[in-house]
């Protein structure tokens, strides 16, 4: 557990699987008067969360929040409901009969992911009567705010709170590098471009001072931040289409070609090697979302 901000705390949710090592993580927010958790994380490390949670001397969760319930983010949070009986779950509501009944969800989390869906573990179901949305949460010391960001997914949200913007995957994945940043989108099928576009603009208003990732960690807001993601979409588009139009369609070549025309990639090549798999998994994944995207709508023109 990582002392961010007062009152702010990061907690990583480390894998054993190679390069899942300060890459998922868990927000908590805790004063006097509130205290919430975002995103529990997969079901595999909920037990390991609830023991930093006690270590820390957090007894009373007053909500749960869900950014999106894909299962690195949700899968555990029917194991740390059940330990905080009094923490009402928020969720997106194309999500919540997901959560209650899990079944289809795990099967597709199986179908797209395989082996690393068993690494996050199966989703533990969620009482109905724990789950609600809201567009607006008040609180003893203001309100949390829900933006839908549906770009990653059809049920994410962002949250604000107070100085607090908690993305999500909203504005994609974003890595330090020694004293620089790597970004990238998160856009695994089925990817619309125009959604996930509208996504980030939607949040390009927001003045908020810190930004709070759920891959990873956290970096103080400045006007330029969803701007620049914003701009590394679009040049991705751009790029695949004029590679597939030249008959470039290996999604391992694509890649070795971002890699050297996207600025905001330039240094993949510094990260540890299993941090540098990891990526190429997750790179790799957005490039053939991204591809299904423009082979359709190339047969559709």
């Amino acid at each position: 557990m990582h002392n961010i901000l007062p009152n702010l705390y990061l907690i990583d949710l480390d894998l054993p699987v190679t390069g899942f090592r300060k890459f998922i993580s868990s927000w908590l927010y805790r004063t006097d008067e509130l205290t919430f958790l975002v995103d529990p994380g997969p079901a595999s490390t909920a037990e390991h969360l609830l023991k930093e949670l006690k270590q820390a001397g957090v007894n009373h969760l007053d909500y749960i929040l869900l950014t999106h319930i894909h299962i690195d983010h949700a899968g555990g949070t029917g194991i740390v409901a059940a330990e905080f009986l009094e923490a009402r779950i928020l969720c997106h509501p194309k999500g919540i009969p997901h959560l209650i009944d899990p079944q289809k969800l795990w099967a597709g989390s199986l179908k797209v992911l395989g082996k690393l869906a068993e690494a996050y573990g199966p989703i533990a179901p969620v009482p109905e009567s724990r789950l609600f949305f809201a567009e607006n949460i008040g609180t003893p010391t203001g309100e949390i705010k829900i933006i839908e960001t549906p770009g990653h997914s059809a049920h994410h949200i962002s949250l604000q709170f107070s100085e607090l913007l908690f993305l999500g995957e909203a504005a994609g994945v974003r890595i330090s590098v020694g004293n620089y940043e790597y970004i990238r989108p998160a856009t695994p099928p089925k990817f619309i471009y125009e959604i996930y576009r509208r996504s980030l603009k939607k949040l390009l208003p927001f003045s908020v001072k810190n930004l709070c990732f759920a891959h990873y960690g956290f970096r103080n807001s400045d006007e330029t931040y969803f701007a620049r993601a914003l701009d590394q979409l679009d040049f991705w588009i751009t790029l695949l289409r004029e590679q597939l139009r030249e008959g470039v369609s290996d999604e391992n070549e694509l890649m070795e070609v971002l890699l050297e025309k996207d600025a905001n990639l330039r240094f993949f090549s510094e990260m540890p090697k299993d941090i540098r798999e990891r990526e190429r998994y997750f790179i790799l994944n957005s490039i053939r979302g991204m591809s299904l995207y423009l082979q359709e709508r190339e047969m559709t023109e």
